[in-house]
């Protein structure tokens, strides 16, 4: 039997491989929106620190956020060409709904965005979007989620690459999974006392939808 009925992911960093451009992104916007662009060794410092650390780092205030993330959705929208689902997205999505498991995705990025990179296929295989949530937003919208599907909170899980999706899962009463090949360190992610952490797609699925998964996989 498995654990959870209702997957939730978050999207950059945990089923799609935007980092280039976003990192892209976001330093070519530091003129625009008055931050301080980052060496790539304060970036790849950055990456055990919690978003809270980033923004004081850059020099962002909280009343910049809104313009900043809808400048950010905007980019990877006009080229959304350039991300690419991780190897093994694919497969996953499709044993998890064999299994009978929902899923929803939750995320700061646009659902247009999400649904071209995704492909008419694998959006048929989600059952809920709740998109361009705020940076430390998440946790209403996996509320909204859980409500939706109509399964009890233990029986949800959020899964994300970075310590805010650890906490929003955390707030809103449903267990957590810290996968450790998107943006965050896993040492950062384990600070966030997720409920799990796997370093791969196959133990996700295992994790999720079973053991035999692996095996099958295999």
């Amino acid at each position: 039997m498995v654990r959870y009925t209702l997957a939730i992911f978050d999207f950059d960093g945990t089923l799609a491989d935007s980092w280039q451009l976003m990192g892209e992104a976001i330093v070519a916007a530091a003129d625009r929106f008055g931050y301080r662009r980052l060496t790539a060794e304060e970036a790849a410092a950055l990456r055990g620190q919690d978003n809270r650390a980033v923004m004081a780092a850059m020099g962002v205030s909280l009343w910049q956020l809104p313009r900043i993330a809808t400048h950010m959705r905007q980019v990877a929208l006009a080229q959304a060409d350039r991300i690419t689902l991780f190897a093994g997205v694919e497969p996953l999505l499709r044993d998890l709904d064999a299994a009978g498991i929902r899923v929803a995705v939750v995320s700061s990025n646009g659902e247009d965005v999400i649904r071209q990179v995704l492909g008419p296929d694998l959006c048929g295989l989600v059952s809920d979007f709740a998109c361009g949530a705020a940076l430390f937003g998440k946790a209403a919208k996996f509320r909204r989620v859980v409500r939706r599907a109509g399964v009890p909170p233990e029986r949800a899980v959020g899964i994300g690459d970075e310590g805010r999706d650890i906490e929003a899962a955390t707030a809103a009463g449903i267990a957590s999974v810290a996968v450790t090949w998107g943006y965050a360190t896993r040492e950062a992610l384990e600070r966030q006392s997720p409920t799990h952490v796997v370093t791969t797609l196959d133990d996700l699925a295992a994790l999720l939808a079973g053991p035999s998964q692996a095996t099958r996989r295999g």
